[in-house]
């Protein structure tokens, strides 16, 4: 029998059309998530061990954590992976979630220009390296976006007893990166999650200045959506996405992922 290059074509075509047909096909999650966890790399390292393992693929919103929480409110996203344990245990209080744990835990650090005027890094306690910010007026760029990294700001601002507001104090409304980029070009103080910074390419004259207080520790929370609120999404495969992050595999792919030689995220325990 002669096979025409027409005919040729059509039976590519055909098994190109059926290749796609199969991938769409293919079980899927979809995790709203933050910009830290997206934007450090940590997704790309942690779910071609899970799809592996189980077969079914992770696609990620990145969002700020306020955000995240309003996509799985609507019943657009199966699973959350979010840094705000207090808007997380609400979540479930509210009928939302059906259940949250803990993941891994990274720390907040607090970056600004290398010639320090406020001279935070002399500060005894993040308290105080606010207070100093806020006393010298120095710019700060704060992401004013609703985000876990916002939130916990915001409650660091409060247990200073500052209440940010002036020309100094500028809210931008937008993700970890670019509001990096915006302190870097400014020369301002700026909050960020180490995952980021340590990731971020563009520091120009940022350096980190101030780290290690108890209170700038970051935990991370796996929250699974209520079946009886949102019964049409995939219970059942997010169960399977949260049960591998507290597994010993999971925990072992959060654990050995690192950036410039660095260990980032430190699996369901603070870091020493």
């Amino acid at each position: 029998m002669k096979t025409t290059g027409l005919t040729l074509a059509a039976i590519g075509l055909t098994g190109f059309t059926l290749g796609v047909s199969a991938r769409d096909q293919a079980p899927f999650i979809t995790l709203a998530s933050t910009t830290s966890t997206e934007a450090s790399g940590l997704f790309d390292a942690i779910i071609p061990p899970f799809t592996e393992t189980t077969g079914i693929e992770v696609r990620v919103v990145a969002v700020g954590t306020g955000q995240a929480f309003e996509i799985a409110r609507r019943g657009d996203a199966d699973s959350l992976l979010v840094h705000d344990t207090v808007g997380e245990e609400r979540f479930v209080e509210g009928g939302y979630g059906s259940e949250r744990a803990d993941v891994m835990v990274n720390d907040f650090v607090l970056i600004g220009p290398g010639g320090d005027p406020a001279g935070i890094s002399e500060a005894e306690s993040v308290a105080e390296a606010m207070q100093l910010i806020a006393e010298a007026e120095a710019p700060f760029a704060s992401r004013g976006d609703d985000s876990g990294t916002h939130r916990a700001e915001l409650r660091l601002w409060q247990a200073a007893g500052v209440e940010p507001e002036g020309e100094w104090y500028r809210e931008l409304g937008s993700g970890m990166g670019p509001t990096l980029n915006t302190a870097a070009g400014m020369d301002a103080y700026v909050m960020a999650d180490r995952a980021t910074w340590v990731a971020f390419e563009n520091p120009q004259d940022l350096e980190l200045l101030f780290e290690g207080d108890e209170a700038l520790f970051n935990p991370y929370g796996s929250v699974l959506i209520d079946p009886e609120r949102h019964p049409h999404l995939k219970h059942d495969l997010a169960a399977q996405w949260h049960a591998w992050l507290l597994s010993d595999e999971g925990q072992a792919a959060i654990a050995d992922f690192e950036v410039k030689g660095q260990q980032l995220f430190f699996p369901n325990a603070r870091p020493d």
